[in-house]
């Protein structure tokens, strides 16, 4: 089987010093990336635990709702119950693309300038 890839290099890179770490830590740059990355996270995982919750109080306490049929044997619970599948993969897909494009690139670029010394 042929990659594209090429062979990994036999040299380490360079590893950063506790004083590196703490300094790009405190550096405006991650400072930047960890909000990014707060700003995106923290409410969705805010909302969709909500939604979650929503669903197990509904199914606990409100029988006769989520037990009214939509359309044959569907009721609302199983339509709730696979909508909670699905946000949970939208969740995930709009994380990856949010990632690739504004956490990812930040990262790299810090990683590269501490794995270089620069």
């Amino acid at each position: 089987m042929a990659t594209d890839a090429p062979p990994p290099s036999k040299s380490q890179p360079a590893l950063p010093s506790t004083e590196e770490f703490v300094e790009v830590q405190q550096s405006a740059e991650f400072g930047e990336l960890r909000r990014s990355h707060r700003s995106f996270a923290f409410p969705l995982t805010i909302g969709f635990i909500t939604w979650y919750l929503l669903y197990v109080l509904l199914s606990n306490y409100a029988g006769d709702f989520m037990g009214a049929r939509l359309f044959g044997n569907i009721n609302v619970a199983l339509v709730l119950g696979l909508a909670q599948f699905l946000t949970t993969f939208l969740i995930a897909w709009w994380y990856a693309r949010h990632a690739a494009a504004k956490l990812d690139p930040k990262a790299e670029a810090i990683k590269s300038r501490m794995e270089g010394g620069a």
